[in-house]
């Protein structure tokens, strides 16, 4: 399998104020820094402002000066190409690096991630099983996840630990 290219920052929400800015919808925050390269509708674009928080930041770009230019835009993906995205820490990933990746269990095959979740407590991993029936959940915690090779496109995880065996 091959490592992702691009990284999701986010999607264009509605405008906030007159001069260009606006709302990001499902934000990833790291991706989203004042002066960060982003492609939006197939055109790479420099943030020139960044405001609010995490969870819901205001973003300006160069190029989209008025509110009518922002709702223009409203919808599309902002993309940010992998090898232009900001180094993260030891055993963090960007959900792109475990979406599509296979799951095992030492060795013996258990599914492909679906998507991440973002629960409260702690992200889980949304696997589809390679038997079929329902999706597994795995909690993103040690005890669960024994390892993950993002260049390997690989996350071995502990089912006797889930209950799963």
């Amino acid at each position: 399998m091959e490592s992702p290219r691009w990284l999701r920052a986010g999607r264009v929400g509605r405008p906030h104020g007159l001069d260009g800015s606006f709302h990001v919808v499902e934000p990833s925050p790291r991706l989203l820094e004042e002066g960060a390269g982003v492609v939006v509708d197939g055109s790479t674009m420099r943030i020139v402002r960044r405001a609010g928080d995490h969870r819901r930041p205001v973003v300006r770009l160069e190029g989209v000066g008025d509110r009518p230019a922002a709702e223009a835009l409203r919808g599309h993906e902002l993309l940010v190409e992998c090898v232009e995205a900001p180094e993260l820490p030891p055993d963090e990933w960007w959900v792109e690096e475990l979406e599509g990746c296979s799951v095992v269990d030492r060795g013996e095959r258990v599914g492909t991630v679906r998507r991440l979740l973002a629960l409260p407590s702690c992200d889980v991993l949304e696997v589809a099983r390679e038997s079929g029936g329902e999706d597994l959940l795995i909690p993103l915690v040690s005890d669960a996840v024994r390892a993950v090779h993002a260049e390997r496109r690989e996350i071995d995880v502990d089912l006797g630990f889930l209950g799963a065996l």
